[in-house]
């Protein structure tokens, strides 16, 4: 009771001021905060709920019981939280989840697959289920699988939430409108980055440290709804802290991208492309150095 007398006391000192913020922000209309508003602000907390329990759902949910408990429930908070958005023209929550449910066992294969290739490319693998508990990548891989299915059904807000949610928790950053295909794996995933524009084909794998983006325009605006990220063809492998930028750049079937290296244009299938390594300098140190400095010459 003692604290909330001191708090009551402290906000009646600054009542006018409390009250000038008041009248000054419900004056204040500005034009691009507005205009978010009007199109939708879903809560977080609710779409990192639904997302959640629809991965656990795809993927570790097959008995016809659990289906039937958990899927009206989904479905029902899916088309709420769609209720909120601003929707295209002719397209209701309703028509949104009846399009979505069948998706859901096409998004199941992908991630069937997604998980047996990271078994079959990870020696440090023992199981699959570690492989679906412990590994980040095929987190942030479901996230993304199921928020694709809504970036087709042009579901504005929600996909880019949900992808934003396993970035947080992975670090690893795929835009839901990224086309991936087959087997596709990311080994570690930390600072992995995948561009909307990008398409990935089959049995691609992935390191950490790897950005496949867009070279950046002074006026970004420009290339909004353009292919500017780049095209990784199947049985492509890249190693990490590789740069790959551009919408018009393909790296070719069968290829092998070094550690490191940074391409800006297209390269044959069947490549092995590699960045020369730094020069290396080897000195003995003396007895009489101080043993904690390099010593360098720069």
């Amino acid at each position: 009771m003692a604290l909330r007398k001191t708090v009551d006391a402290e906000l009646s000192v600054s009542a006018d001021a409390i009250e000038q913020a008041i009248e000054a922000l419900a004056a204040s209309r500005e034009a691009v905060l507005t205009k978010a508003a009007a199109e939708g602000l879903p809560e977080r907390d609710e779409v990192i709920d639904w997302i959640e329990r629809t991965k656990r759902l795809v993927l570790t949910q097959p008995e016809r019981s659990a289906l039937r408990s958990e899927l009206p429930y989904l479905a029902r908070r899916l088309a709420e939280m769609l209720a909120g958005l601003s929707l295209p023209d002719g397209t209701t929550p309703e028509a949104v989840v009846e399009a979505f449910l069948p998706r859901l066992t096409h998004i199941r294969a992908l991630l069937a697959a997604d998980v047996e290739a990271a078994f079959e490319g990870d020696p440090a693998a023992r199981s699959f289920a570690e492989i679906l508990v412990a590994y980040p990548s095929i987190r942030a891989i479901a996230t993304q699988r199921i928020a694709h299915e809504l970036f087709l059904l042009r579901v504005p807000v929600l996909p880019r939430m949900m992808t934003e949610h396993a970035h947080d928790l992975t670090g690893v950053d795929i835009n839901p409108g990224a086309r991936i295909g087959r087997r596709f794996f990311i080994d570690h995933g930390t600072g992995v980055v995948i561009g909307e524009t990008c398409e990935i084909g089959d049995n691609v794998r992935l390191y950490q440290g790897i950005t496949l983006g867009a070279r950046s325009p002074r006026r970004g605006e420009s290339l909004r709804g353009v292919k500017r990220h780049p095209t990784i063809e199947d049985d492509v492998v890249i190693y990490a802290g590789a740069t790959i930028l551009g919408g018009d750049v393909v790296i070719g079937r069968g290829s092998v991208i070094g550690g490191n290296v940074w391409l800006t244009e297209s390269v044959p299938p069947g490549s092995k492309v590699v960045s020369e390594p730094p020069r290396t300098l080897v000195r003995q140190r003396s007895d009489d150095s101080d043993p904690d400095q390099l010593g360098w010459d720069i």
